[in-house]
């Protein structure tokens, strides 16, 4: 098929656009957005085998997503979705994919940071690997529970939406990377998805450069208003370590809000020395009630947050 072809030709069925995205990283074809939705709605209504989504998974991360593409797979994805219901304050929206690996998981602390600033705040993530510790462990060691069935969320308050709730194909799809060993769109479309019907800030994070630009890119193309930034081992909470980038999207219309700090911070908190939940939730109480301080670089990201909110 001609590339003016494809261009013309808003649906196809699955194994065409395998043929299209599958020619390796030179010959393979970008999709429109309203081609990339409809493929990815074919995934999530589960329309295709298990080794079609297979095929697609491996060709997307050889291939690499356009913003266009990522846009459309966006699409698919709140079409198919539970959304929070619009309540009274705009929501913070803090995905929470990657877990702890070296370093203690600190986007609960975050989370309840903001809250106690007075903004609503939703958690929504999943495990996607089985060796490291994730966000619904260090939640359930705070005494904060998930939620069953998205509600309105208030403000101060805190709300854990697991994805599974969300969106059960999108779940299925993530877990595709137990199975194959490589991330697929679906891990980078969860830090950019919009669960929300009212007003909401997004704050993504990416690990590599690359993601950055394209991220970014997304962020414009569908005029989102977030904040991105290189967080902690892929979590959207900022490194307690030192001051990263932070970059703020309103509407897509970008500013840089914060210059990355050389090296290290001059003062290094003392973060728990395990990532277990238990470990990592009482070092969060500690913090919260004043006995440990607030990490610098995490109290700027609650102050620029804060300042995004009210531009919404």
């Amino acid at each position: 098929m001609s590339p003016s072809a494809l261009a013309d030709n808003t649906a196809m069925g699955i194994s065409q656009y395998i043929k299209e995205i599958g020619r390796g990283k030179d010959g393979a074809r970008p999709l429109t957005r309203e081609q990339a939705t409809d493929l990815l709605g074919q995934m999530l209504d589960g329309t295709v085998t298990d080794l079609e989504v297979g095929a697609f998974c491996l060709a997307m991360r050889i291939k690499g997503e356009t913003p266009d593409e990522m846009a459309g797979f966006l699409d698919a994805v709140r079409s198919r979705m539970k959304l929070i219901p619009d309540g009274v304050a705009p929501v913070v929206v803090l995905p929470s994919y990657n877990g702890a690996r070296k370093l203690p998981l600190l986007t609960p602390l975050l989370a309840l940071l903001l809250a106690r600033e007075g903004l609503a705040v939703l958690i929504h993530g999943t495990p996607t690997e089985n060796s490291r510790v994730f966000v619904s462990e260090v939640l359930l060691a705070l005494e904060i529970n998930a939620q069953s069935d998205p509600k309105v969320i208030a403000s101060g308050e805190v709300a854990y939406v697991p994805t599974e709730v969300l969106c059960p194909a999108l779940k299925r799809l993530l877990d595709v990377r137990r199975t194959v060993g490589l991330r697929n769109p679906a891990h980078s479309l969860v830090k950019l998805m919009n669960p929300c019907i009212g007003k909401s800030l997004i704050v993504s994070s990416y690990t590599h450069p690359e993601y950055a630009v394209s991220m970014a890119q997304t962020f414009e193309l569908t005029q989102t208003s977030a904040m991105l930034l290189r967080g902690t081992e892929g979590e959207v909470v900022a490194d307690a370590r030192r001051m990263p980038q932070m970059d703020a999207f309103i509407k897509g219309q970008r500013q840089l809000l914060q210059e990355a700090q050389a090296g290290t911070l001059s003062t290094l908190p003392d973060l728990p020395k395990t990532t277990d939940a238990v470990s990592t939730a009482a070092y969060i109480r500690s913090v919260l009630v004043g006995q440990q301080a607030v990490p610098a670089s995490i109290a700027m990201q609650v102050e620029h947050i804060l300042h995004l909110v009210k531009q919404l």
